[in-house]
């Protein structure tokens, strides 16, 4: 056997055996490259998984607050109706109105108090004790007072106190007024006696609010009303805030 045959036989071998680790490291490439490949597309199929199940919960909070507002248009259209049958013949003589907000404003600042006072005059009384029991009525009754959250005494003022004091001042000694005639609003009406059995109830539900001059009524102009500006109101919130409230917080924990 010649020398030059060995060595060949001999290259040939050695190339075989580098061939063969050179083979198994593209199969094992190929493998890696295979699992990722598949563990990509088991990550595209869990997040489009994913984002089907966030689309629905989004179309489920869409419905349910669609459902909201209508409800909440519902009651709000039938109270506004319910509230203009009972006081329409009254509230000429009482200078007040019924907004499509469930808002019954009193409009004439002479007959709630005096300038500067929070104490409630006679007139404003004899109008309270025959609005609020009916007005009661209506908003604790079965077919309202499950979607009754809130019933405000707002009270609003102008923007002036008198000619020493500052825009600041005014408003902070109208913010003080406000209030108090809100307080004396609330402590006249929950001491009616016509109202004992929905007593706990109102107790529950009523607030008072004093605003001061930070709900100016206007003129056709853009300047401040100043006797619009001054007035009473009782203004509902319903539930449908609350509810939309939950159905976001049941979304965001899902």
């Amino acid at each position: 056997m010649s020398l030059s045959f060995l060595n060949t036989s001999q290259s040939h071998s050695a190339k075989e055996e580098h061939w063969v680790p050179l083979s198994d490291l593209m199969t094992g490439l190929m493998m890696m490259f295979m699992l990722i490949a598949v563990l990509f597309m088991l990550e595209v199929e869990a997040n489009a998984k994913k984002l089907e199940q966030l689309k629905s919960i989004a179309e489920q909070q869409a419905a349910q607050m669609r459902e909201a507002a209508e409800l909440y248009d519902q009651v709000r259209d039938q109270l506004y109706q319910d509230l203009q049958l009972a006081f329409k013949a009254d509230l000429p003589k009482w200078h007040a109105v019924i907004t499509h907000d469930l808002a019954v404003r009193f409009e004439e600042p002479s007959i709630l108090f005096d300038d500067g006072q929070s104490v409630l005059k006679q007139n404003f009384q004899d109008i309270l004790a025959s609005f609020f029991p009916r007005y009661i009525a209506i908003l604790s009754s079965k077919k309202y007072r499950s979607s009754i959250d809130e019933i405000r005494i707002e009270g609003h003022t102008s923007s002036v106190w008198n000619a020493q004091t500052t825009a600041a001042q005014a408003y902070f000694n109208n913010m003080k007024l406000s209030q108090d005639r809100t307080r004396s609003t609330l402590e006249y009406v929950i001491q009616l006696p016509q109202i004992d059995t929905q007593r706990r109830w109102i107790i529950a539900k009523t607030t008072a609010n004093g605003l001061s001059s930070s709900h100016l009524r206007v003129n056709a102009d853009g300047s401040e009303n100043r006797k619009a500006s001054q007035r009473v109101e009782f203004r509902v919130r319903t539930d449908a805030e609350e509810r939309i409230g939950e159905i976001l917080r049941a979304g965001r924990q899902k």
